[in-house]
């Protein structure tokens, strides 16, 4: 299959821009980009590369087709009239999930299930199978999303999401994305030869997901994706993939990252991921508390997510942490600072405006992302 193909990469509400620049780095072109994807176009390759590559997106999917569709009979014709038979093996098993937003096909049950018998009916057709399809191969996840009557049809190549990447085991009170933590080091200036800081670690999210870029290691080397399952894509193609990014980590780059926490039980979970993805000895762990960190060089970047006061009673001891980052952080003003907190007096607490302010949303919580530049 040489033809070109297009990929939507998903991001988080804000982070589109962030995932357009890697998609960018991949070498691929014709990007597009909309609220929560970025469209590009590609080749087969492309889809092993994006999965084991993209840092910030949520997953990959392979559009098959858009069109506008008013009623439920233009939507089976125009699902049925797509190339199905060319992605999908006649024992595939397929699953459909789908939205609707402003749209007059608004029953996403019915949407999803029109869409099954179209794949279904042109599966028939050109596989000659008169009977039902056994679906006892691999999975297809198919999502119909239509916005103002506008028909998106995708398979997931993905499987999990991205920021599954395999070397999480143990996990604190709230951690953070993988894929937001990355976002959170790539909006800053940081270069692996520069100190990193985190000294509010949790599971260590942050320092894991900076030593991988420091090292340019493919955040996805340690899992699978579903479309490794698909006969269309042969096995030589993720090899290949694989291979590059082999080729292209840099094991020798040293590093000098720390993350530190209050909870000795986060420290050792952080120490746990970090083995996990074969970073532990990249990273110094540290159990202490935010008012005891002294910066040990002239200049550096501090990176943090640190707890936010939304839970009865927090505020003070929130508001105490923040005071005292700003105190101490005063006398080392080539420092870098990044901080991401829903907290609305950040700025006042820490004793200083940022120099700039990024919305992002941390799950559902809108946050700020405070940037204060080291001086030069």
């Amino acid at each position: 299959m040489s033809q070109p193909i297009t990929l939507i990469a998903t991001a988080a509400m804000g982070l589109e821009s962030i995932v357009k620049n890697e998609v960018k780095q991949l070498g691929y072109e014709n990007i597009q980009t909309d609220n929560g994807r970025v469209m590009y176009e590609s080749n087969i390759l492309g889809i092993a590369r994006s999965n084991l590559w993209l840092r910030t997106a949520d997953r990959v999917k392979l559009l098959m087709g858009e069109f506008y569709a008013y009623s439920f009979e233009e939507l089976f014709e125009q699902t049925k009239a797509l190339p199905w038979e060319e992605w999908i093996s006649k024992e595939g098993f397929i699953h459909v999930v789908g939205k609707s937003h402003k749209s007059k096909l608004y029953s996403v049950p019915d949407c999803q299930s029109i869409v099954k018998k179209a794949i279904v009916s042109r599966l028939q057709e050109a596989y000659s199978i008169s009977s039902r399809l056994e679906e006892t191969g691999a999975r297809y996840k198919i999502e119909v999303a239509i916005l103002k009557d506008q028909v998106t049809l995708s398979i997931d190549t993905s499987g999990s999401g991205l920021h599954k990447r395999g070397y999480r085991v143990g996990q604190g009170e709230a951690p953070l994305k993988e894929t937001l933590a990355a976002a959170l080091i790539q909006l800053t200036n940081w270069t692996p030869n520069d100190p990193l800081v985190d000294p509010f670690t949790g599971s260590g999210t942050i320092p894991i997901e900076a030593a991988l870029i420091g090292q340019n290691i493919a955040p996805g080397f340690n899992r699978e994706f579903s479309a490794e399952e698909w006969d269309v894509i042969p096995s030589s193609v993720w090899e290949r993939a694989l291979e590059e990014a082999e080729d292209l980590a840099n094991y020798d780059q040293p590093l000098d990252i720390t993350g530190s926490d209050i909870s000795h039980q986060a420290v050792e979970i952080a120490q746990q991921n970090a083995m996990e993805a074969g970073l532990v000895d990249l990273i110094n762990w540290k159990q202490m508390r935010v008012q005891d960190f002294v910066p040990k060089t002239e200049k550096g970047y501090l990176i943090g997510n640190p707890p936010y006061g939304e839970r009865l009673g927090e505020k003070d001891t929130v508001e105490e942490i923040y005071k005292a980052l700003g105190s101490i952080m005063s006398s080392y003003p080539k420092w870098s600072v990044y901080i991401m907190t829903s907290y609305k007096e950040f700025e006042k607490c820490y004793g200083q405006s940022a120099t700039k302010k990024r919305k992002l949303f941390n799950g559902f919580i809108q946050t700020n992302y405070y940037q204060y530049f080291g001086k030069k």
